[in-house]
């Protein structure tokens, strides 16, 4: 009985526990924050001209993500699609002499301020592409687009007889008086001319043009390649992002290093290509009539400007391929095995595959392809005519660093781009997968949004922290157990 009374009077919600003033207790929490409540609000009760003011109007405005909840939709931005990229943007060309007597040229998308927030307004990005491609590797989807979004200011190099930056141009300014043709004119540079002269050149003009001590850098695979170098060596680079750019390329498939093995055929085809007209005739048709090698050999190859001594005709091939789907009904077809393929068909748009085609292939020296191939066979990064051994310098780097790649880029995956993460040492190291990507539609395809709010908050990042170091760094702990691991090694073979 004694229980169920005691049940009864605490649940019994029409008694009330009334303090008692001589035992002493005290009222209830929520009996003493009424009678504060009603007292904070004696005090306010003004007259002007006879009315209340309201309460609201006293509140006090909202900030953070509340106040971004009340601004007007044109404060926070309107949704992309429905923005013309002819109002985010003003274009221009202007030219760069590099030391070795080359004119470049730089394609710059100029940001025009919008009435929402821009994050990087007028942040200088310095854009580079890969091989054998120009301008278009950016411009053929809507990278170009997003980051003027976000008020960007973008410049795009097209390196030495690539796109503007043509033999077609060095030869029209030395008909012109104006200079003479470079010594490398007739195809005749390689890969560190890009390294030691073009890129270089390109970020003393950005910096120039827009009065920077320091500007941003991207690169796409051979781009970024480059940039692994430089950001190891200078210190004006902001930060960097890469996109499908290797740091051991050949990891990722096996043909990739068979074919490698196999360049030193390229001398042999290059003799070839030296041949007159007729001699080299002579020699198809008797290889032709071989019954083992002669199915090998198509009409095709006889060509001179296939089988050219000094470029790699990558215009004429991409050309044909354009060719090959410029008709077709259907989408891009899928058989290929994703070993063997450089870019995912659904994850791109046919049309923009098309264009990129058309417009995006240039041929490209030999030299540069010889140095890529001897990079997979002896598994380095070097260049080769100031001995700069890159990758050995991966440890140098300490800016804000962004490395993207497609998860199905057979060129560079998780195992060609891990050198690179495990070895530098920025506070800002962003080492991500882009999900059903390959090597060509990553800088062009669906995912490309992405892409483009990580090289925005790398940038943002970069313009936050570019005076001090940031207030929650980079742990040591993953790179402290490294360390212990390499010791440990040391130990064992010591007592051994």
């Amino acid at each position: 009985m004694a229980d169920k009374k005691k049940t009864e009077t605490a649940g019994s919600p029409r008694r009330k526990a009334t303090p008692s003033a001589g035992k002493g207790k005290k009222a209830p929490a929520r009996k003493a924050a009424s009678r504060q409540a009603s007292s904070a609000k004696k005090p306010t009760a003004r007259k002007s001209g006879g009315k209340k003011k309201s309460a609201a109007a006293k509140l006090p405005a909202p900030s953070g993500s509340d106040a971004s909840a009340i601004l007007p939709k044109a404060k926070r931005g309107p949704i992309i699609d429905d923005v013309d990229i002819r109002s985010l943007h003003t274009k221009e060309h202007y030219e760069v002499e590099t030391k070795d007597g080359w004119t470049l040229v730089i394609t710059r998308y100029k940001p025009i301020p919008q009435d929402w927030h821009q994050p990087i307004l007028n942040v200088p990005l310095l854009l580079v592409h890969g091989f054998s491609q120009n301008r278009h590797a950016w411009t053929a989807g809507e990278f170009v687009k997003d980051m003027l979004y976000f008020g960007c200011d973008i410049h795009i190099l097209e390196l030495r007889g690539h796109g503007l930056s043509s033999l077609k141009l060095q030869q029209q300014k030395a008909d012109a008086g104006i200079k003479p043709l470079p010594e490398t004119f007739n195809y005749g540079w390689d890969l560190s001319h890009y390294f030691l002269y073009d890129v270089p050149a390109a970020i003393d003009a950005v910096k120039q043009i827009t009065g920077r001590d320091k500007i941003a850098y991207c690169g796409h695979s051979m781009g970024g390649m480059i940039g692994y170098g430089l950001a190891s060596q200078r210190d004006d680079l902001l930060c960097m992002a890469t996109v499908g750019s290797p740091a051991d390329l050949g990891a990722e498939a096996w043909w990739i290093r068979l074919a490698a093995l196999a360049g030193g055929m390229i001398p042999l085809l290059q003799a070839i290509a030296r041949l007159a007209d007729d001699e080299r005739a002579v020699l198809f048709r008797a290889l032709r009539k071989n019954r083992f090698v002669g199915r090998w050999v198509p009409d095709a190859l006889s060509k001179e400007r296939l089988l050219n001594p000094e470029f790699v005709p990558m215009d004429w091939f991409l050309g044909t391929l354009y060719r090959s789907i410029a008709t077709a009904n259907e989408a891009i077809p899928t058989w290929i095995p994703r070993e063997f393929r450089l870019f995912n068909p659904t994850k791109v748009a046919l049309e923009d595959v098309r264009w990129l085609l058309k417009e995006g292939g240039e041929r490209e020296p030999v030299r540069v392809l010889l140095t890529f191939l001897r990079w997979i066979r002896h598994r380095e990064m070097v260049c080769y005519s100031s001995g700069y051994d890159i990758k050995a310098n991966f440890h140098k780097i300490r800016l804000p660093l962004t490395i993207i790649f497609g998860d199905e880029d057979i060129l560079a995956g998780m195992k060609s781009t891990r050198a690179i993460y495990e070895a530098a040492q920025s506070d800002y190291l962003v080492w991500r997968p882009v999900r059903g990507n390959s090597h060509i539609e990553i800088t062009m395809g669906d995912d490309i949004r992405q892409i483009a709010y990580d090289i925005k908050n790398l940038i943002e990042f970069a313009i936050t922290h570019q005076d001090d170091r940031p207030r929650l760094p980079r742990r040591a702990a993953h790179r402290r157990q490294l360390l212990r691991g390499v010791s440990r090694g040391r130990r064992r073979r010591s007592i051994r």
